[in-house]
């Protein structure tokens, strides 16, 4: 099958996934246009034997993709007005910081020093393990422990152990109530 024979196969599949990314007809029959254009164009950096039906849809996706930020509204950064970029800080904005800055120095110092390398300086995982001479799995469970220890303070809640631990401690006091008052640990669970 030569090459023009397998775009023309292809056709009524590009017009169905078009259909899917544009949901307007008119576009869709606009984007298989402009994609077996663009195919037939590189159609010499196709490699015979390759699959092309993937070729085909990637080349229609990614012509979706440029078409899309070509008409994305762009503005010269000179031309916002600056209040756009920061705004005073409430009063709430003030006590969730300093609530926040609080939580952060309660942080064990290797859960602390690996949050800020990451979120704040915008470090990989792997840069963050090669600085602290640990292991890419240990870097990235000291981020998420500190994550997790973070939203627990910052909303109030207790992390998961903690809860387990109190309903533990609770079901106990239950059971030794019931035991004092002569009944059976089996009757909490049936009452």
């Amino acid at each position: 099958m030569t090459f023009h024979d397998q775009v023309i196969a292809i056709l009524p599949k590009l017009r169905v996934q078009a259909l899917s990314l544009t949901r307007n007809r008119a576009a869709a029959e606009d984007l298989v246009q402009d994609a077996v254009c663009n195919a037939l164009a590189a159609q010499n950096s196709f490699i015979p034997g390759t699959n092309f039906s993937a070729w085909m849809h990637r080349i229609l996706r990614n012509r979706f993709i440029s078409d899309l930020r070509k008409r994305r509204e762009t503005t010269d950064i000179d031309d916002v007005p600056a209040a756009n970029f920061a705004s005073p800080a409430t009063h709430e904005d003030s006590l969730a910081l300093k609530d926040l800055s609080l939580a952060l120095s309660r942080l064990p110092a290797d859960q602390r020093e690996a949050l800020v390398m990451v979120v704040i300086q915008g470090m990989s995982y792997e840069a963050l393990a090669e600085a602290t001479d640990c292991a890419v799995g240990t870097a990235k469970s000291r981020v998420f422990r500190a994550r997790r220890q973070l939203e627990a303070w910052m909303t109030g809640e207790m992390p998961s152990n903690d809860k387990l631990r109190v309903k533990v401690k609770a079901l106990r006091e239950a059971i030794d109530a019931r035991h004092r008052d002569g009944k059976s640990a089996d009757d909490l669970f049936l009452s």
